[in-house]
């Protein structure tokens, strides 16, 4: 594996993730996150707790860098967005059992839904162009040995 643009890929995935959080959850979402108060911290205790944030999208962009490396040898845009919608409707299932645990609106749970999968389409269309075989990368994994298309070594 190219570690080299492994990291990078997971500089810009976390960067990405982290950023487009902020927008859609934390600003766009906010007054649907207000119609439950209950649910939610504090500013105070939200504040408190940063650093599980930063965590938890640490934790995020990396395995998912991680997913693209393994899944998605040859890199690329496409099947890395792919991937990346694949990985957002998992994390629909979590949401959805929240919405039955919790006192989620309709509106909290479908712009989690909708957020996740735009979230992980999106990094994994930035992951894969970062390792695109077609952009002069070099691809993710392992590169065949073999035979060339002329039948040479």
């Amino acid at each position: 594996m190219n570690w080299k643009k492994f990291f990078i890929a997971f500089v810009a995935a976390f960067g990405f993730i982290f950023l487009f959080g902020f927008i859609w959850y934390g600003t766009l979402m906010a007054g649907a996150h207000h119609e439950v108060p209950t649910l939610l911290r504090t500013e105070t205790e939200f504040r408190s707790h940063f650093g599980w944030l930063i965590l938890g999208h640490v934790v995020m962009a990396f395995f998912f860098t991680m997913l693209c490396a393994r899944f998605v040898p040859a890199g690329g845009a496409g099947a890395s967005a792919a991937l990346g919608i694949l990985v957002g409707l998992v994390y629909a299932g979590a949401h959805l059992i929240s919405f039955a645990v919790q006192p989620l609106t309709i509106k909290i749970l479908c712009g989690w839904i909708a957020g996740g999968v735009i979230q992980f389409a999106i990094a994994g269309t930035i992951i894969g162009a970062i390792f695109s075989t077609t952009t002069g990368g070099t691809g993710i994994g392992p590169v065949p040995v073999g035979p060339g298309p002329s039948g040479g070594g």
